[in-house]
């Protein structure tokens, strides 16, 4: 074998079993650090062997089984962990015949219940609310989605050293709070599985809007995102906002195909070629807003946005959006997570189900507050509801400033078109 064939090997094996692998050594360790480390390693003994020996029949557990030897000799010069050695060699030794793991299947059918509570761990502890939500961002791809740093920091736009600054920090800042490496408690999990759930969304609306740069979308974050959340509704089918994510994810990453134009350039939802979007991921997300539905608990926010989303993907056509439950179901959002961006959501959705004039009285509120000064999508917005009530001189100059404040250039563009045209219409 290739050098260059092992490598894609290691890298596809990596992406694929490194979430569980770190999350299973965590457990055993009790350092999250150290883990990353340990799997980290093994990940390097398999690039130097595996062009000489070939690929392992079931390479996901040669990782492990090395990891879990260099976990052992680490634990050996370790005075302070050497209480877990006896934990760890009784495990190694009862697996003894899993090291050699003659056939994928045995691994699952061996640690399918125990991988499932690791990565459930690893998804609390990645996201912990003592950390940033950036923090919480870049720790949850690299633990759990397996990118590198370099990944992550061109995915968001940011420099490397800065994304592995977060990484160290959030490593660091874990190990101070003394963290425990565990499932919370029932008392506690509603808190944290609500900053598990904003890290994943954040990860996701990145990919479906990206706040800057020359891409409108990355859709590679958006089905990371929707890996992660996808793992998560099966570690936790009890948790209907759980399930409401993914419906919301499902049903968004359906339009990514229609999103733009050959060119890049961004087309806005009610111009998009509904015949290009995935009717299979629209189904799957059908399915796991019925899942939250059928829990019969009162809807949270991602149940709410989800149920918003399936009525545009309901929607045939622009035209036959049914708006007024739209406006309503934002109404419902405002009203269990009031936040400024549902309320200008709302006034879109008010615009068009009963006239741009009352969307725009909506919107005039949040202008006259200081939460969205910065926001570009407020002067957007206000910009579209002037246009349509023939105020084309004042479109214009919401048009321009929402240019303005947006970082995305493909978003720039197409509101500088926007404000042209509102000056062409204003004119004599």
């Amino acid at each position: 074998m290739s050098v260059a064939e092992a490598n894609r090997a290691v890298d596809a094996v990596w992406r694929l079993e490194s979430a569980r692998i770190i999350a299973g050594l965590a457990r055993l360790t009790g350092d999250l650090g150290l883990a990353e480390d340990l799997a980290q390693d093994a990940l390097v003994a398999a690039l130097s062997q595996w062009p000489e020996t070939g690929i392992p029949p079931n390479p996901g557990a040669w990782l492990m089984s090395t990891a879990r030897h260099r976990a052992i000799d680490r634990l050996r010069r370790s005075q302070r962990l050497r209480r877990n050695l006896g934990q760890l060699g009784h495990e190694l030794q009862a697996r003894q015949q899993a090291a050699v793991f003659e056939g994928p299947a045995e691994l699952d059918a061996l640690d399918a219940g125990e991988v499932q509570d690791d990565l459930l761990r690893l998804m609390f502890v990645a996201c912990h609310p003592v950390l940033s939500a950036e923090a919480r961002v870049a720790l949850t791809l690299r633990l759990l989605g397996g990118l590198t740093t370099d990944e992550i920091a061109r995915a968001f736009l940011v420099a490397e050293p800065t994304v592995a600054q977060r990484i160290v920090r959030a490593k660091r800042t874990l190990a101070r709070k003394q963290v425990p490496f565990e499932v919370p408690s029932a008392g506690q999990r509603a808190g944290r599985l609500a900053s598990v759930l904003e890290a994943i969304y954040l990860i996701f609306n990145e990919g479906y809007t990206a706040t800057a740069g020359e891409d409108w979308a990355r859709p590679e974050l958006c089905y990371e995102a929707l890996r992660l959340g996808r793992m998560l509704a099966e570690l936790t089918p009890d948790e209907p906002e759980v399930h409401g994510l993914a419906a919301l994810m499902e049903i968004q990453s359906s339009r990514l195909r229609a999103r733009a134009g050959p060119g890049g350039a961004p087309i806005p939802l009610l111009e998009q070629d509904r015949s290009r979007w995935d009717q299979l991921l629209i189904r799957r997300g059908f399915a796991a807003l019925l899942r939250a539905e059928r829990l019969g608990r009162p809807p949270g926010p991602y149940v709410v946005q989800a149920a918003i989303a399936v009525c545009h993907a309901q929607a045939a056509a622009a035209a036959d959006t049914d708006w007024p439950r739209i406006a309503a179901l934002y109404q419902t959002l405002a009203m269990i997570a009031p936040t400024p961006v549902a309320e200008l959501n709302r006034a879109v959705a008010v615009g068009m189900a009963y006239g741009p004039a009352r969307g725009l009285e909506l919107a005039d509120r949040l202008a006259a507050g200081p939460e969205l000064r910065r926001y570009h999508l407020l002067p957007s917005v206000r910009g579209d509801l002037l246009a349509k009530l023939g105020r084309a001189d004042e479109a214009r100059a919401e048009f321009e400033r929402a240019a303005a404040l947006t970082r995305n250039d493909r978003e720039r563009s197409v509101l500088l078109r926007r404000a042209a045209e509102s000056g062409r219409a204003g004119q004599p």
